[in-house]
């Protein structure tokens, strides 16, 4: 369901879902031009790019394919990795950090939801919830090796020999045969899979 339908069938939930769903995709950005920085490329910060303010981050065709269809993006934070030091170790390193960041948010907000006492419970753990299930889904996503998702980098960094190949044989296409695995549905068992796996990694019972 595009976010534009949810808005107008139920405004409560169109906001409770929107604000973990900025903030979890604002933090994947930040942490991959946070990691950048610490290991030499400064692009991001240059660029004011290291903000949780979202006008730095949403991409205008993105955030309209998201309240249409309910998948879109945001602007990628800018890394030059040949400032990287050293190179192939930044690489799976600044890649990772976005997928990194998301478990972790999805951790901490489980946790948050074991020790909230039910008498306390209320609209706002709706929200909460919804954090543990966004960054649940960015993490899995994204673990996908298929450019331009941070896996296939991470892959990139650990075997380039083989991984380039299939860089340049994508190239600037990836991106579609994602959205064609997406709406397809061939993409959602191995997603499923991986929500899993990540479910299991922080707790989830």
């Amino acid at each position: 369901m595009g976010l534009l339908k949810l808005l107008t069938q139920d405004p409560l939930a169109f906001v409770l879902l929107v604000i973990p769903l900025l903030f979890s995709i604002i933090i994947h950005e930040v942490a991959h031009g946070w990691v950048a920085y610490r290991m030499g490329d400064s692009t991001a910060k240059d660029m004011g790019r290291l903000t949780l303010n979202p006008l730095k981050h949403l991409d205008p065709f993105g955030t309209l394919m998201l309240f249409i269809v309910g998948f879109g993006w945001a602007k990628p934070v800018p890394v030059n990795f040949y400032n990287l030091h050293p190179r192939r170790k930044g690489l799976i390193l600044v890649s990772s950090a976005g997928i990194a960041a998301n478990i972790l948010l999805a951790f901490l907000f489980e946790m948050l939801l074991k020790v909230i006492p039910v008498r306390y419970a209320g609209t706002w753990v709706i929200m909460v919830y919804f954090m543990v299930q966004i960054n649940i889904t960015l993490a899995a996503l994204n673990l996908i090796p298929i450019p331009p998702l941070d896996g296939s980098k991470i892959l990139l960094g650990i075997f380039p020999n083989q991984t380039s190949k299939i860089y340049s044989l994508l190239g600037q296409n990836g991106f579609i045969v994602i959205l064609l695995l997406l709406f397809t549905g061939i993409l959602n068992p191995v997603i499923n899979f991986v929500r899993h796996l990540i479910e299991l990694l922080i707790g989830i019972r």
